[in-house]
């Protein structure tokens, strides 16, 4: 089971939560049934971008089983301290069913091919830019995320990252499969962007996961961005 959280800080939380990217990690990797986890921070807008957002926080994390994410969910003295300093909160529970990559030299996705893919689904693309190929990079890839900003099926999307300019991602949601393939296989910018990275080694570390999505939380800007979608039934309900 994967989750992402997104927190959103106003006024002097802002501080609070800025200064969380390093005090928050300790109490995390205490946290019983977290594999792996990563705090993240923001861009503006909704794709890769080389302002930062400090009124906006992610917090992914890859759990043993679905009980001890609701667990800290729940009881967490942590994660209630992130709700009592952020004013809003959104979270997403997340099936993996196909990822390819490394992130921190560990492969953190463990994939189920056999889910279901009623629902919307998620795409995670995240890179370590070598910091040769960090122009190029910022000069070519932000015209992408214009290019997602339009993309048929698309739901939403989000850059973060875990430091700013070379360690980056976009995590964003879809209607279904076909969505991705005709944004992933028909968009020009993207198709040259994923050449251009191949040809000229942009990347250090690079991962590619898409997720089903299993439960949505919360709201992101006002409102739920996955509301209505029918929840995946389990397996045991099969």
């Amino acid at each position: 089971m994967t989750t992402f959280t997104l927190f959103r800080y106003s006024g002097l939380q802002k501080a609070w939560a800025f200064s969380q990217m390093a005090f928050a990690p300790p109490l995390l990797k205490k946290t019983q049934g977290l594999e792996f986890f990563k705090m993240l921070g923001t861009g503006r807008g909704t794709g890769f971008s080389i302002r930062p957002d400090f009124s906006r926080y992610g917090l992914l994390g890859v759990w043993e089983s679905e009980r001890a994410a609701d667990e800290f969910f729940k009881s967490s003295p942590l994660f209630n301290k992130f709700l009592q300093h952020s004013d809003e909160y959104w979270t997403v529970k997340l099936q993996p069913y196909q990822a390819h990559g490394k992130w921190d030299g560990v492969a953190p996705f463990k994939t189920d091919k056999n889910i279901l893919l009623k629902t919307p689904v998620a795409v995670l693309t995240r890179a370590t830019i070598r910091p040769q190929r960090l122009r190029r990079f910022w000069r070519i890839v932000p015209e992408t995320s214009a290019e997602l900003d339009a993309a048929r099926g698309r739901i939403a999307s989000i850059g973060i990252g875990e430091a700013p300019f070379f360690r980056q991602a976009t995590l964003s949601f879809w209607h279904d499969e076909e969505s991705i393939k005709t944004f992933a296989y028909r968009s020009a910018k993207h198709r040259e962007v994923v050449r251009l990275t191949r040809e000229e080694a942009w990347y250090s570390e690079e991962l590619f996961a898409r997720f089903a999505v299993v439960d949505s939380e919360g709201t992101w800007g006002g409102v739920n961005p996955l509301e209505g979608f029918k929840k995946l039934p389990d397996k045991n309900d099969e």
